[in-house]
Formats: C-alpha cells, structure tokens, sequence
C-alpha cells in the first residue's frame, strides 16, 4: 500500500458542520481556502492526509476556534464514517463496535488505529499513529471526541470519562476539554488515551440490526483487503464503488470527481488496464449479488432495489447475463450446495 496517508473525503463533513453551526459560510470557506467543495458529494473518495490537516487548521483560523478538532468530533456522525460507520451502528455491543472500528478504519483514514486493554473495572483506549510523522493536534482530538461521542450516542447513556491523557502541549484554554468529556486531561504524556468504565464495553448498540450487519460487513471486508494489499488503478476504482452500494450507485462522472480528474481521464486509465467503467461497475453490482443471494434471509426484489435496479425484471436480466442463470437458479443451486 502506497507510504502516503489518506482520508474518506467524509471526513471534511463534521468540518462543513461545525463552520455552518457557528454562523459562517462553507462555500465561502472553500473558496478562501481553494477547496472543491463538489469533492463532497461522494462520501466515500478520499483525500490526503496532508490535505486533511491542511483544511482543519485553515478552519480552526477561519472560524477563530483553537479547539476545532474536539468541536469536530462532537459532531461526527456514523453517516459520516461511510460502510464503516453501519457495520458499527449495527453492531451488537461496545466492543463489537469497537473491533469493527479497529479492523475496518483503513477504510476511513490509513496510518490511524485504535487499540484498547483492560485493566481491573477500566478499560483504556489508545488513539495511535502508525507511521513516524507527527500527529495533527486537531486530527487527534478529532479522533478521540468522536469515537467517544459516537460510543455515548449508540449506547444512550451516559458515559462517564474516568481519565483523559494526550501526548501533545497543553493549548493555552483547557476548559473545552472539562465541558466536552466531563474531566481536565493530562498533557504531554508519551502517548494518548482515554479510561473508561470496563462495563461500557458490554453496552448494547441502540437500533443495532444484525441483517443490516451481515450485508454491510462483506462490503467493508472486500475493501480492507484491497487497500491491505495495494493495488492498481482500477482496483481502487472498483473498491470505491463497492463502498457507495448499497447507499448509491455512482455515476461515471461521481467516479471521476472521486479521483480528482476527468471523465475522459478517467475513462483513458481504465483502458490503460484493460477495463472500463462499465465493466467495474457491473462487477460490483454482480459480486454484492452474489453476497445477498447466498443469504435467503433476503428477497430477490429487495436485493433488485438494494443494487439500485430500476425494477426486479432489469436485475434479473443483468445477473442472467453476468452468471448464465437467474437470480432465483442461482440460489437454489447454492442452497443445494449448502
């Protein structure tokens, strides 16, 4: 996997929250700071790290807030997370959330991890950086007060923080850290954590949907594994359509603003691959129908609309077209398989 770290673009959406929550314009935010705001219409492309600090910083000026990542934290939701964020809000529990965050947060930004241990009644989660560039300050207290304001909000309930360490310099007002996670943090420790009751990890997920897990995991398995493993051009390109579905089927053009370029661009590197968009993503469609159908907890209509088919009949016509047989053969040679 290539040395350079990147973001889901996801991540600038706490950003647009917090600036329009204080009364200021985005637009004219993006502007000033020669972002493109249309990058943000898919949720799931990605940008650099670099790029990322760069906008937090230039929005912590702009909006004169010297606590803009704990501020962003506070606002992120799991939406904002992409295939992440669901396999998490359906998890059962804390910890099954937990590991999901820890096993699938390449998705969301590389070189970032999460990683916790019990000790006694606390357990201690530790917000890590795994390559030897230093931490942003507002990145990590953007991490730290999501992951926390996400874990408050799926539980309902109200957590309380035992202990709080971060490993950069105290800032010259520590009063937003007392009202956001309840206690004053230690500064300048060797690494950053935070302590917890060990029970909150037992915590069952409010509106926690197995079925909804079991279709998104797959999804955020495939990904994984091919941003473990590096891989070209087009591979990256089908691995950011299998993240848009089931939420939305991306177009041609969302495909090319994803990866910064024209259509034509986009279109010329594909060919240079032996593979078009087409092709991609009739792929994706086909490999997440192929998932659903080994499951029969799930109708072949719904999978139709879930793979964003205009009607059930277009699907079955795609899938005899990609496999040889209909949706309903294919299941039932599976089952017999099975």
């Amino acid at each position: 996997m290539s040395s350079v770290q990147e973001f889901a673009i996801s991540m600038v959406y706490p950003i647009m929250k917090t600036i329009v929550q204080k009364g200021y314009d985005f637009e004219h935010f993006c502007r000033q700071v020669s972002f493109d705001s249309n990058l943000l219409q898919d949720v799931e492309a990605r940008i650099e790290e670099q790029e990322l600090v760069r906008l937090m910083q230039e929005a912590a000026t702009y909006t004169k807030d010297d606590h803009f990542g704990l501020h962003q934290g506070q606002l992120t939701d799991v939406a904002d997370m992409g295939i992440l964020g669901y396999v998490m809000m359906h998890s059962e529990k804390i910890v099954d959330a937990l590991t999901a965050y820890q096993r699938y947060n390449v998705i969301l930004c590389s070189g970032y991890q999460v990683k916790w241990e019990e000790r006694g009644n606390d357990v201690y989660l530790h917000f890590l950086k795994q390559t030897p560039t230093q931490m942003s300050r507002h990145c990590l207290e953007d991490m730290v007060s999501s992951l926390y304001h996400l874990i408050v909000r799926m539980s309902n309930r109200v957590i309380h923080v035992k202990e709080l360490q971060f490993a950069h310099a105290a800032p010259a007002d520590t009063r937003p850290y007392l009202s956001l996670f309840g206690v004053e943090p230690r500064f300048g420790g060797t690494d950053t954590w935070l302590r917890l009751s060990r029970d909150v990890l037992q915590y069952p997920i409010l509106y926690a949907d197995p079925r909804l897990r079991r279709a998104f995991e797959p999804v955020a398995e495939e990904i994984r594994e091919k941003l473990i493993r590096g891989r070209e051009f087009s591979d990256r390109v089908f691995q950011w359509m299998l993240s848009c579905m089931p939420v939305f089927f991306p177009t041609l053009q969302q495909t090319a603003d994803s990866f910064y370029m024209s259509t034509r661009s986009l279109q010329a590197r594909l060919k240079e691959e032996n593979t078009s968009y087409n092709e991609l993503s009739a792929n994706a469609r086909k490999e997440i129908a192929l998932g659903y159908l080994n499951k029969k907890e799930y109708p072949i209509t719904e999978i139709a609309y879930l793979l964003h088919f205009s009607d059930p009949s277009a699907f079955q016509n795609a899938f005899k077209k990609w496999t040889g047989l209909t949706p309903g053969q294919y299941r039932a040679n599976a089952m017999q398989r099975a």
